[in-house]
């Protein structure tokens, strides 16, 4: 049984959850978003990102369907290889969209490295430049480029757009810079990991008025789940750990978060 946590948001999850990595078969995505209304979840920021346009249309669908999802819709570094022009006029097409409350999740990616990191790179710039144009904020994905995610959007002026830091996995030094650029913090089930310690460092520092919680879901499943499939209903297990950090109620990290996600993404009731 899931420990209930009434009014917390996850601000970035990928739902449906089937076929991530092959771990688990096609769900309906209303029973994953009704099992986290069941635990309190009140609002869901579903990313559509993909090898192809596919996965953004279906996101948009979802928030279209329900009012208490919005979409972010980009393209992941890792598929930045397959990123031409085509897809770049039909994701900005579809970021048109009112239901789609941010660009992302765009960013750097030096760990897998799975796309050539000059491509990351222009993808990266391309995607601040369409967030730009439609006046949106963005959803930055960072591993292993912490330094450079945070060059090139100062070099892209992207202090005019804000937007969050998601799975938020770096340092106290990063934390810093990246909430004088004007973006948010948004802590995902690595919160709850005991190796985890500079994140912890930052949990307890981040200012209540700037940090989001999270799922990225299907991934990263928080303790005492880690390991299994991770869904929305989680994000209430990295509430609550995240308000043992922080030495308040997990009641005022669900409030503080949620006021925060809604301030950040229009469309959140």
């Amino acid at each position: 049984m899931i420990p209930k946590l009434d009014g917390v948001i996850d601000s970035h999850c990928h739902v449906p959850v089937s076929g991530h990595g092959g771990r688990a078969p096609r769900e309906p995505a209303d029973d994953v978003l009704s099992r986290a209304r069941a635990a309190g979840v009140r609002g869901f920021v579903v990313v559509g990102v993909g090898e192809t346009t596919l996965e953004a249309r279906d996101a948009i669908g979802l928030a279209q369907r329900h009012p208490d999802v919005v979409a972010s819709v980009g393209v992941h570094p890792h598929d930045a290889r397959l990123c031409d022009d085509t897809m770049v006029d039909e994701l900005r097409a579809l970021a048109r969209d009112p239901r789609v409350a941010a660009v992302g999740e765009i960013g750097l990616d030096f760990h897998y490295d799975h796309s050539p990191r000059d491509q990351q790179r222009a993808v990266f710039r391309r995607f601040v430049g369409v967030a730009r144009e439609l006046g949106k904020p963005i959803v930055i994905h960072t591993r292993s480029a912490g330094q450079e995610v945070l060059e090139i959007l100062e070099q892209e002026g992207a202090r005019d757009l804000g937007g969050v830091i998601h799975c938020f996995s770096e340092d106290l030094p990063f934390a810093r810079r990246a909430l004088d650029l004007g973006f948010d913090l948004s802590f995902s089930g690595i919160v709850t990991f005991k190796t985890a310690t500079a994140i912890h460092e930052v949990g307890r520092f981040v200012p209540k008025e700037r940090y989001l919680v999270e799922t990225d879901a299907p991934y990263l499943a928080p303790v005492p789940l880690r390991g299994k499939l991770c869904e929305p209903a989680y994000v209430v297990y990295t509430a609550r750990h995240l308000a043992e950090l922080r030495g308040v109620a997990p009641e005022d990290v669900a409030r503080e978060s949620s006021d925060n996600a809604r301030r950040r993404f229009a469309g959140l009731g």
